[in-house]
């Protein structure tokens, strides 16, 4: 047998070796939990509770500590890096204290998972390529892993943020109501946030934050730069920079709102004209490339076939 089959063979049996120690761990831990709770008398539930549940509890807490085991490894170079990492989840809706950990620690782990993966793969089906190769391989598919995570983030913090964008009219304009109804622009945020977050989740959560560090004592002006900062939007800017000259100027705040409104709803027809002004211009190439060759196979193909088979026998004479 060939040497490397044989280290791929004796990867694979390792691999499966060790799921299969950690899964005879996890579920003699929950066994012994088990015995550890009817031993002091807590048997109530215990008939109900189901076994995957536990299963799946003692495997996230297992993924937990081996993702902050690899943050060890991986630690940010400086500072603003951890800054920028943690910035960027909280953008994304993570705000958990571990987030940022397990964030960094997936990159390496995933990193690792990709290329232990590749090493199961036979060398027969690779058709045995050099060691060079082999190791661009190897350095090629640590890369991928290694950068997934990160641009995974950047998707959801785009969805985030689109989210956040088209949500904002909608609740610039029952700020607008709640204002003209006497309610101070603090109560007016907290009864948006509660308002909104079923339609749209989003924008709710951030509205509740900016409700809860104002009832906790933060300076209003404070509190909605945390609220840009954390969005990372420029209409949530520009809402920001209106609340607080008017905060600051003391002019009416249900009509500033109302004409931010306003230019923010056309501002929004205007993008949506922009693209579909665009849209014929990207229609250009699949109708030039492929729908039309395709009509024009259909319509003048079979009038083609009929012209060649009535004139190639005239032309040879037969």
């Amino acid at each position: 047998m060939e040497l490397p089959l044989v280290a791929a063979l004796c990867t694979f049996l390792a691999v499966m070796l060790l799921g299969s120690a950690l899964y005879v761990y996890l579920d003699r831990r929950e066994v012994l939990e088990i015995w550890r709770r009817r031993a002091e008398g807590n048997i109530g539930g215990l008939e109900t509770e189901k076994h995957s549940g536990n299963v799946l509890d003692a495997a996230r807490a297992q993924l937990q500590d081996l993702l902050e085991w690899f943050a060890k490894w991986n630690q940010p170079s400086n500072a603003e890096e951890a800054k920028a990492t943690r910035r960027q989840l909280v953008t994304a809706g993570y705000r958990s204290s571990k987030a940022p950990v397990f964030f960094i620690g997936s990159k390496l782990l995933l990193g690792v998972t990709m290329v232990v993966l590749f090493t199961m793969v036979p060398v027969k089906l690779l058709g045995f390529p050099s060691t060079t190769t082999m190791l661009l391989y190897y350095v090629w598919l640590a890369a991928c892993g290694y950068y997934a995570p990160s641009l995974w983030l950047r998707r959801v913090i785009a969805d985030r943020q689109d989210a956040l964008q088209r949500a904002i009219p909608d609740a610039l304009d029952l700020m607008v109501v709640c204002v003209e109804a006497g309610l101070g622009l603090d109560q007016a945020i907290a009864r948006v946030g509660q308002e909104i977050s079923q339609p749209h989740p989003a924008l709710g959560e951030e509205l509740n934050i900016l409700s809860q560090e104002l009832r906790t004592g933060v300076q209003r002006q404070a509190a909605l730069r945390n609220l840009a900062q954390r969005t990372d939007l420029e209409e949530v800017r520009n809402l920001v920079a209106l609340l607080v000259q008017t905060d600051r100027f003391g002019t009416s705040i249900g009509q500033a709102l109302r004409v931010h409104s306003d230019a923010m709803r056309t501002a929004r027809r205007l993008k949506a004209e922009e693209l579909a002004a665009k849209l014929p211009v990207k229609l250009l190439f699949p109708l030039m490339f492929f729908i039309f060759p395709s009509m024009l196979i259909v319509t003048v193909g079979p009038a083609c076939i009929k012209i060649v088979t009535a004139l190639f026998p005239a032309m040879t004479g037969h």
